[in-house]
């Protein structure tokens, strides 16, 4: 006859560590990490597509399947992508509570590595064409020479085109795909709905 064993009986910290760290916080983690989060606008530099406070739906799984390729589609000219700027422009920084940080930026993708951008007579250029941008705003952009995006990196610009509106990529210049955390194309509050490209 075999012996029985007596049940063990889990401790009060096992039971919290299996239950709230691998039942809840892990795969919280996980989702925001790879799959998606939250993000909110602060500012005017996406005015009139996006007003600040509109909360939005930032896809993070694009930039994983990029970096593990196995997506070629992301980014796209005309998404929504929330960024830090380049770490060597001072128009990156900005202060809270005595820390200098990169705070995440939310921008148009206008052009992509390879492309050439410029600005003529107030309007975009991408590859010597004129960008049809019905987003934009109506407002002063000033000639800017052309450049061409290098190699992993994109160029953005915010949609509110009037004068000190925006700082994006004609201040800071490309920016690197390693600082986009991802497309966030879907508004979620107070108008839930897709952003127009």
């Amino acid at each position: 006859m075999s012996a029985r064993t007596a049940p063990t009986r889990d401790s009060p910290w096992r039971r919290a560590w299996r239950t709230w760290i691998l039942g809840a916080l892990l795969p919280v983690w996980g989702l925001t990490t790879f799959g998606g989060t939250l993000a909110r606008v602060d500012g005017d530099s996406m005015n009139e597509t996006l007003r600040s406070g509109d909360v939005l739906l930032l896809l993070k799984y694009p930039r994983w399947l990029r970096a593990w390729g196995l997506s070629g589609v992301y980014p796209r000219r005309g998404d929504l992508v929330v960024f830090k700027g380049p770490q060597d422009s001072d128009y990156s920084y900005e202060t809270l509570w005595g820390v200098r940080h990169r705070p995440y930026n939310i921008k148009r993708v206008l052009a992509l590595a390879g492309d050439t951008v410029a600005v003529r007579d107030g309007r975009v250029e991408v590859n010597g064409r004129a960008l049809l941008e019905r987003y934009a705003s109506e407002g002063f952009v000033s000639d800017q020479a052309a450049i061409r995006v290098p190699p992993g990196h994109l160029w953005v610009m915010g949609d509110n085109r009037r004068l000190g509106e925006s700082l994006d990529s004609r201040a800071y210049g490309p920016v690197a795909l390693r600082d986009v955390a991802g497309p966030a194309d879907l508004r979620l509050w107070p108008r839930p709905g897709l952003i127009p490209r």
